[in-house]
């Protein structure tokens, strides 16, 4: 008779584990997988491997509790489903709050890139313009040492030429004062 009282005990505590979840609400898994698909469409195009180690980390805590809870259950079948209910809702909280937190990290590592990508854009094309520059000096520079080549090679015809006609006048100065005599 004992034993017929110790099963009836056993079977009248996973009634009420049963039974105390109300009939049409969604359990705490399917709660869990719904937030964790809105979490995933939220996050949008962030980077597919992280996000699914993430999810993976997530959906193996998530199972390990509901793995103690079970077995907690079975154990004390008068658990106040209050307090654990709002140990979720704290939890989800912070999950959320660490989300917006990840979210915010994620939009200023995009923008800090994309101020990079800009700069380096500028200075790409304040060096092509600073090539540029150089360019037009060093062209510059060529012509002016052209120029003053062909100044150099006039300047020695013209000395040539100053050294021909001082040597003319001194033979010139010569037959003068030779005839003057």
């Amino acid at each position: 008779m004992s034993s017929l009282h110790g099963r009836g005990k056993d079977l009248a505590r996973s009634r009420t584990a049963q039974s105390d979840s109300p009939p049409g609400s969604p359990s705490l898994t399917a709660r869990t997988l719904r937030h964790e698909r809105l979490s995933r469409l939220e996050l949008g195009g962030s980077d597919a491997s992280s996000e699914r180690a993430s999810a993976r980390a997530r959906r193996e805590a998530r199972e390990a509790r509901l793995a103690t809870l079970s077995s907690r259950a079975g154990e004390d079948s008068s658990r106040d489903y209050r307090k654990l209910y709002e140990s979720a809702l704290t939890e989800n909280q912070k999950l959320k709050t660490k989300l917006q937190e990840a979210q915010l990290e994620l939009a200023d590592v995009k923008s800090k890139l994309e101020k990079m990508a800009q700069q380096k854009q500028d200075k790409t094309a304040d060096r092509s313009s600073v090539l540029e520059m150089e360019k037009r000096e060093r062209r510059a520079l060529e012509r002016k040492m052209s120029e003053m080549e062909e100044e150099m090679k006039v300047l020695t015809e013209l000395k040539s030429d100053n050294q021909r006609l001082k040597d003319e006048n001194g033979a010139l100065i010569r037959v003068i004062s030779k005839l003057s005599k």
